[in-house]
């Protein structure tokens, strides 16, 4: 990703309405399907500036990776231990069958061969064990902001299905997310391309709508994993070996 992704990512990762209410979701959607154990070895790949890392210490102990040095600095504080630096879909260092569950959290999406970097993951499980993924949903939203994260693509839900399907893994409570925002966002990055914007500005809107946008999304935590939730900006699903 381009470094002001980063700073933005280290300024705002406590405050912004994404990342406060992905989180919330991410741990419901945890406690209800993940069926961790409570001695749970869990591991985030891709953790940027370790923003995850507390909500995922709910569910176990927490060993993360990141391959940028700057913002691996800022997850190794919050973490209280190292982070490795070994990027997909190599994972040196990482001990075959260690884990309960792996995160991949908008991370896919960034690597060439992501059938290879999914089938690395995999041999990281032990006999059981899930994959946590997020990644980011149509390409035809493809935008300034997937430029400056530096992604490869973006995911359709049958894409996506056939994507774990080639590596090996088995999508379990596959559906999309970040839906009842997406009419807002769709509306977003059309203005942005018609005005010619070749940035993508993560800061936070102004606090009232940071405050309502936050609230919107955040239901959704009652709802991801339950029922089928309409075309979204993201994908989600909690992957295991076939």
């Amino acid at each position: 990703m381009d470094r002001i992704v980063y700073e933005r990512m280290a300024a705002h990762d406590t405050t912004h309405w994404w990342y406060r209410a992905r989180r919330d979701i991410l741990a419901e959607y945890l406690t209800r399907w993940g069926g961790l154990p409570e001695d749970a070895r869990i591991l985030e790949i891709g953790c940027g500036t370790g923003h995850n890392l507390p909500m995922l210490a709910q569910f176990g102990e927490i060993d993360a990776i990141e391959i940028d040095e700057t913002a691996g600095a800022k997850a190794s504080e919050r973490l209280g231990k190292p982070v490795g630096t070994s990027p997909l879909p190599d994972l040196v260092g990482i001990e075959p069958g260690s884990y309960d569950l792996v995160a991949v959290l908008d991370v896919i999406e960034h690597v060439e061969d992501d059938v290879a970097a999914l089938k690395a993951i995999a041999t990281a499980l032990k006999p059981g064990g899930k994959i946590l993924i997020t990644v980011p949903a149509h390409q035809w939203m493809w935008s300034a902001h997937d430029v400056v994260n530096h992604h490869k693509r973006r995911y359709s839900k049958a894409g996506f299905a056939a994507l774990l399907d080639k590596a090996g893994l088995r999508g379990a409570k596959l559906g999309y997310f970040n839906s009842l925002l997406f009419p807002v966002a769709v509306a977003a990055r059309f203005a942005g391309k018609l005005m010619g914007k070749d940035d993508s500005d993560d800061s936070p809107p102004p606090k009232p709508l940071n405050t309502l946008f936050e609230g919107i999304f955040r239901v959704e935590r009652h709802l991801v994993g339950r029922i089928p939730l309409p075309p979204g900006l993201s994908l989600i699903t909690l992957a295991s070996k076939k």
